[in-house]
């Protein structure tokens, strides 16, 4: 059985940092990704920093990204974007970290001051290797707590050297043999862009997911995940999203009755419905893509060229 989470905080999100006490900043390298977060990149910094490095690595933003994170202090690293996996495991692999223990964070996640105090605790006094961290999911400024989408077990903790991206274009899961633990109080992942960008991400990820899926059918799935039922988190989600590819026809429709009556997401009221409509509409678009990948004259299929042949 997963661990219970401590409450989290309010599920009414704010711009506004939460007010905490500082003490001395924790020996933590923290690695925050980014491409134009001028909306959500002050609010990730400060809630970080507590770190004694925080490092901005940034794909060549357009907009005010890298002011804002000058401005707060932030070391700015930056590469072109290929895909995510790569992307990270080369800031994993070639940047100087100051520290031995490194956080991995998205600029529309922060770090409240619970979570601070827990991941000070354990970087002093160290029980594992790498830690995962639940995940507290926002949604039209509304937590979700149910949909399946909480506690959602994120590895993004640990020393330097012990844990690399698994080989998957997007959706990836960080991998470690080394000893793991888990922390109690959530990362907040409220990403203040609204539901026009949303929409938009997930027509790139459903695509990026299509190409994902379609080498994992094929057995061409490289350095990835082990898909387990017996593991949770990540690994047995994984194994329920290859039986389903394979074997559930109507696959979008169980995504939505699974979200929104088998996981509960009835009990987040309209908030609920709509994040399972989406999620489910998600899912038939990966299917359709899927579809599309298949044939080898499909103009996708020439567009992804690269992706598809790697």
């Amino acid at each position: 059985m997963l661990l219970e989470a401590k409450k989290p905080m309010a599920d009414q999100p704010g711009s506004t940092p939460v007010a905490r006490t500082r003490d001395a900043t924790a020996p933590i390298s923290v690695l925050i990704p980014t491409l134009n977060e001028e909306r959500n990149i002050a609010d990730c910094l400060a809630s970080v920093d507590f770190a004694a490095e925080r490092i901005v690595y940034d794909s060549f933003s357009s907009d005010r990204t890298l002011d804002i994170a000058r401005e707060a202090g932030a070391r700015i690293e930056q590469r072109k974007f290929d895909v995510f996996s790569r992307h990270k495991n080369w800031a994993l692999d070639n940047l100087s970290f100051a520290h031995e223990w490194i956080l991995i964070l998205d600029a529309d996640e922060r770090i409240p001051p619970a979570l601070e105090a827990e991941i000070r605790a354990v970087v002093a006094n160290p029980t594992a290797d790498a830690y995962y961290l639940p995940r507290q999911n926002f949604f039209a400024g509304r937590w979700i707590k149910h949909c399946g989408m909480y506690p959602d077990w994120q590895l993004r903790l640990f020393k330097r050297g012990s844990a690399r991206y698994e080989d998957r274009i997007v959706h990836e899961h960080m991998l470690t043999t080394r000893t793991t633990s888990r922390l109690k109080n959530p990362i907040r992942h409220d990403d203040y862009k609204g539901l026009e960008r949303y929409i938009d991400r997930h027509n790139t990820y459903s695509t990026m997911e299509a190409i994902a899926v379609y080498h994992e059918l094929s057995g061409n799935s490289g350095n990835a995940l082990e898909a387990s039922f017996l593991r949770p988190g990540p690994h047995r989600r994984r194994a329920l999203k290859n039986f389903a590819y394979r074997h559930l026809p109507f696959r979008p429709a169980i995504v939505f009755f699974y979200m929104y009556i088998f996981r509960g997401g009835i009990l987040d009221g309209r908030t609920g419905f709509d994040y399972s409509v989406l999620r489910a509409t998600y899912e038939f678009q990966i299917d359709l893509k899927l579809r599309e990948l298949d044939n080898p004259k499909s103009s996708m299929r020439a567009r992804y060229n690269e992706l598809m042949s790697r």
